[in-house]
């Protein structure tokens, strides 16, 4: 019996170290796939780092990679120059490192530019912002890359302007004015290294003013932020830092079956697992979004959230909220969904009043979506909240 079990363990040791980066996988053919991707004081460890991260890039097979800690311009160029598929972008290595590498077969790169740059904001923003003017498919996207202030001890203190976290929320709430004057119609995609857990209490939570307006804004990881620790992208604290935001022109896209979200774990795929990964890479896992997108996105999300009113209250909520539309005439139907895209609820029809009640008794803690129909047309979207 006990050489029965030895065997066991030894062959499940196997098969889990068997894994290779040749049996990574994370692109698709019909997603737009974003990664985000802090690569720690690249190269940390020289050439091998060099040749890690060419082989990881190349098995990800992403569309387009967000980077940040770059400090050596010459490697970086190493690494796009060993990847036929990939263009790189890399501005300054001094305090900085933020780059980019993409497929310019899949998207087109129209502008790079920085916000925040001003002696001013070097407080707020001790790297400022770098956005990528892109299409993909017909369609314009803005990503904004991001490698906020580190560090801090878990309490905002909005009277201490040299406090970490007072730094980061008032970086995000910069990005946040910025993506609302300038990019209020646009398809923005918010990410980086922020440095920050999204699963802080609301007096703590840096990320609090884009969690609170969730008509405009959803970060994507957010039930990766709430889950198991083991897909978290910081496994030495253990914390989840690197996040993926989307505006509301993007919700009904990020809904969609073929959409998702993850936290790559390259170290599951290396012989040496974390330590391995650690020692030749970096620190953080990337974390990755596939994005469900169509060449109509722009007039469909527009003609839809401009046309009809629909909002819920409170939100967050716990176990209750109130789904508040217009008078329709017709069949209306309320369904929610998962950031999965698995229907999670849907209503009886309703007919005549303005407001219906739901109670989620049911309904893990987690960031869904909430869509309304009109004779069996999707007319509204909105992002919800439940907060157990």
């Amino acid at each position: 019996m006990l050489r029965s079990i030895f065997l066991s363990i030894c062959l499940i040791s196997f098969s889990v170290h068997a894994q290779s980066l040749a049996d990574l996988d994370f692109g698709t053919e019909s997603t737009l796939d974003i990664v985000t991707w802090n690569i720690e004081n690249f190269p940390k460890n020289g050439q091998n780092s060099i040749d890690y991260v060419a082989q990881i890039v190349e098995a990800i097979d992403a569309d387009f990679i967000a980077i940040q800690e770059i400090s050596n311009q010459t490697a970086f160029q190493q690494v796009v120059n060993n990847l036929s598929d990939y263009n790189g972008f890399l501005e300054s290595t001094d305090f900085d490192g933020l780059a980019l590498m993409y497929k310019p077969d899949v998207l087109e790169i129209n502008n790079i530019y920085r916000i925040y740059s001003e002696p001013v904001y070097w407080n707020a923003f001790p790297r400022a912002p770098m956005v990528i003017d892109v299409t993909y498919n017909n369609q314009k996207l803005f990503i904004i890359n991001n490698h906020l202030k580190c560090c801090g001890d878990g309490t905002l203190n909005l009277s201490d302007n040299d406090d970490e976290e007072t730094r980061r929320y008032e970086a995000l709430n910069l990005l946040k004015t910025y993506i609302d004057l300038n990019l209020p119609n646009e398809n923005v995609i918010l990410l980086g290294d922020l440095n920050d857990e999204l699963s802080d209490i609301p007096s703590n939570n840096v990320f609090q003013n884009l969690i609170d307006d969730s008509t405009n804004y959803l970060f994507t990881d957010y039930d990766i932020a709430l889950g198991n620790s083991n897909n978290w992208s910081y496994p030495s604290w253990p914390s989840h830092l690197d996040h993926i935001a989307i505006t509301n022109e993007l919700f009904d896209e990020f809904a969609l079956s073929d959409s998702s979200i993850e936290t790559i774990k390259i170290d599951d795929y290396l012989t040496g697992g974390w330590s391995e990964y650690d020692e030749n890479v970096t620190d953080h896992r990337p974390v990755g979004l596939k994005l469900s997108l169509d060449s109509n996105l722009d007039v469909n999300t527009y003609a839809k959230n401009d046309v009809i009113e629909f909002f819920n209250y409170p939100n967050p909520f716990k176990t209750e909220t109130t789904f508040s539309f217009k008078n329709l005439i017709g069949d209306i139907e309320i369904k929610v969904y998962n950031v999965l895209g698995q229907t999670m609820y849907t209503s009886s029809r309703i007919k005549g009043p303005s407001n219906f009640k739901w109670h989620s008794n049911n309904i893990q803690e987690g960031i869904y979506i909430a869509k309304l129909f009109l004779d069996n047309n999707e007319i509204a979207t909105i992002k919800i909240m439940v907060s157990k």
